[in-house]
């Protein structure tokens, strides 16, 4: 009996991005199929544990327009729509999707937020050398591979604690106002 792997998702309004997360995955097949059939199986482990997803996707694709990249980590896949529009989930079947499938956040874009530019990516920083503004991280400030050197000033503590041991010493001395007679 085949396992499901993870399989994460986002889409664009062209486009729907599918990653089955499998390391080292073996023997991989994939295919995809114009009325929107997603399938993926392979072996991955020393034992060579076999992994399968079918996905009935919701809606018609581009199967030659649709890529896919196997790493050592996942494969992804850039599957193409047939239309240009958003889907309302990634599967055509209703209710609550199967435990295997997830949203991709590092991928994911809200339909309205599609053709907007990210916070700051039109700010110009060129002429800026942060390295003057005082802000710390530049040489010396933290080199994690050299120890500590120690500190050899006093504390406030240490300085008060030497004061009161010098009176305690005076004190422990009688003061005389005689001179001192050598006999």
């Amino acid at each position: 009996m085949s396992r499901h792997p993870s399989v994460k998702w986002a889409q664009r309004s062209d486009k729907v991005f599918i990653t089955v997360e499998l390391p080292d995955a073996k023997n991989v097949k994939q295919k995809l199929e114009p009325e929107g059939k997603f399938s993926f199986s392979a072996t991955a482990g020393a034992d060579n544990v076999p992994y399968e997803v079918v996905l009935d996707l919701f809606d018609k694709i581009d199967v030659d327009e649709s890529k896919s990249s196997i790493t050592s980590r996942n494969i992804c896949y850039l599957v193409k729509k047939a239309e240009d529009k958003w889907w309302s989930r990634l599967i055509k079947q209703e209710g609550k999707p199967p435990t295997f499938l997830k949203a991709d956040w590092d991928k994911w874009v809200d339909e309205d937020e599609q053709d907007s530019t990210p916070a700051g990516a039109d700010m110009d920083l060129g002429d800026i050398d942060f390295s003057q503004l005082n802000m710390g991280g530049g040489p010396g400030d933290f080199d994690a591979d050299e120890p500590e050197e120690e500190d050899d000033s006093d504390t406030e503590e240490e300085i008060e604690e030497g004061k009161h041991e010098h009176s305690e010493s005076q004190a422990a001395t009688p003061a005389t106002t005689e001179p001192e007679m050598k006999a």
